[in-house]
């Protein structure tokens, strides 16, 4: 399957142009993309020496993307022939209506049939959104 990811907001919170906190569970759940064989790209707003400074963040966090703002690693962009969007299966991104600026990554994990990701081996406890609390989510 290929995946598009979006950086800023959805593996990490959002503090652009710096980079924010890692995403709990983000780059587990990315790890364990890449093990079972999907291909992962990273698809950012972001460019040029901001775009180099997230895919290595990315690589010290254990991700190498299949290919970046690209549908494949040897793509060269032409405007006039082809669409800026990337073909991708699965879209993860923060400002996707089902999200709405909160990620939750154990909640991809099971969508995607990752396994399961547990707020306690990982000594986080995962906040509740004001939503959540009253509805119990």
């Amino acid at each position: 399957m290929k995946i598009a990811v979006d950086f800023d907001g959805t593996l990490v919170e959002h503090k652009y142009p710096e980079i924010g906190a890692k995403k709990l569970f983000a780059f587990e759940t990315l790890r364990e993309l890449q093990k079972r064989g999907d291909f992962l790209i990273l698809w950012t707003y972001r460019s040029g020496r901001l775009l180099d400074e997230a895919v290595e963040f990315c690589r010290k966090n254990g991700v190498e993307f299949y290919a970046v703002n690209k549908n494949y690693p040897e793509e060269e962009f032409d405007e006039t022939q082809m669409s800026r969007k990337i073909d991708a299966d699965v879209y993860i991104d923060d400002r996707n209506v089902e999200f709405l600026g909160e990620i939750d990554w154990s909640e991809i994990c099971k969508k995607l049939n990752v396994g399961t990701m547990n707020e306690a081996d990982y000594g986080t406890p995962k906040k509740k959104s004001f939503l959540g609390s009253l509805f119990g989510k």
